[in-house]
């Protein structure tokens, strides 16, 4: 994560649109060309403020609101509960005493937007990554939430109300064993909105009310520009090459620039054969010819 905030090039618009977004506490849908950086974004902005690891959710055609949100695990409880009864206690307080050792938060844990929601002091980061795969209603679930910025937990909600238990530490995504936030009432409720970046290729189209919460980012597309495309590399060659080696790869870069004008290259084809090419000392150049063009074939 590191690594990617701190190789990110920026420009002048995308640092104006992600200042708006920050200000206004407003999520950012992203587009752009792959290999544009739409999903870097995310770690190069954590990276300069400091807002620790950015959270992460993979969109797929299968995935609901609620995976994003807490994950609880009722047969897999179930199931625990059905092996304590085969062992037998041997007395009511003991059988009372196993239930007790088995809470439901053992099976319970927030998801990657639902950890985003914490009330921390400071903002977490959250990319949702590749929105158009959802299903057609998620963006539309997601209204209230990017609206409100709370939920309900009614698990733990109806813990409380049984148990007069107020607050339940639950476990976090993707935390290291132990790691728990405390949650009142079974609601968790922001208190700084997190920075949250919607990606998109653009292949389909929004809600006008989902559309009408973001603000929209299009990537420039790196490959159509000599220079920027020179600091990228630059920026993640640098700590494996010396400049004056770095030199030696402008034209490669030109000819790229020049190529992505008629075929469908990205980024990452380019840094890759740079990688190996400037690696490849005494190889012959019709060798690295070829093997640029082996990495560099259009995608399209």
């Amino acid at each position: 994560m590191q690594q990617r905030g701190r190789t990110f090039q920026s420009t002048p618009e995308i640092l104006e649109i992600v200042n708006a977004a920050l200000y206004l506490r407003r999520p950012l849908l992203v587009t752009g060309k792959p290999g544009s950086g739409k999903s870097s974004l995310i770690d190069a902005v954590a990276y300069e403020l400091n807002l620790g690891e950015p959270l992460r959710w993979a969109v797929t055609s299968r995935s609901v609101l609620r995976d994003a949100l807490y994950v609880y695990d009722a047969v897999g409880r179930l199931q625990e509960q059905q092996r304590r009864d085969k062992v037998a206690p041997a007395t009511p307080a003991a059988a009372a005493a196993a239930n007790r050792d088995l809470p439901i938060t053992n099976f319970l844990r927030l998801g990657p937007l639902g950890t985003a929601l914490l009330p921390t002091d400071r903002p977490r980061a959250l990319l949702v990554d590749e929105l158009d795969k959802a299903d057609l209603d998620l963006p539309n679930d997601l209204l209230n939430i990017l609206e409100e910025g709370e939920f309900e937990i009614p698990e733990l909600a109806r813990l409380s109300a049984e148990s007069g238990s107020e607050v339940v530490e639950v476990r976090t995504h993707r935390g290291h064993p132990g790691d728990t936030y405390p949650v009142v009432g079974g609601i968790v409720r922001t208190k700084q909105f997190p920075f949250m970046v919607f990606t998109s290729n653009g292949e389909r189209e929004f809600p006008q009310a989902f559309l009408r919460r973001c603000l929209r980012l299009d990537m420039p597309d790196p490959c159509g520009s000599e220079e920027r495309l020179t600091s990228i590399v630059e920026a993640h060659m640098s700590e494996f090459f010396a400049p004056p080696t770095l030199a030696a790869v402008k034209d490669r870069i030109r000819e790229f620039v020049e190529r992505a004008q008629k075929e469908s290259l990205a980024t990452d084809q380019l840094l890759n054969a740079i990688f190996l090419i400037v690696g490849k000392h005494g190889v012959p150049e019709e060798e690295k010819n070829a093997l640029m063009r082996s990495i560099t074939r259009s995608l399209a």
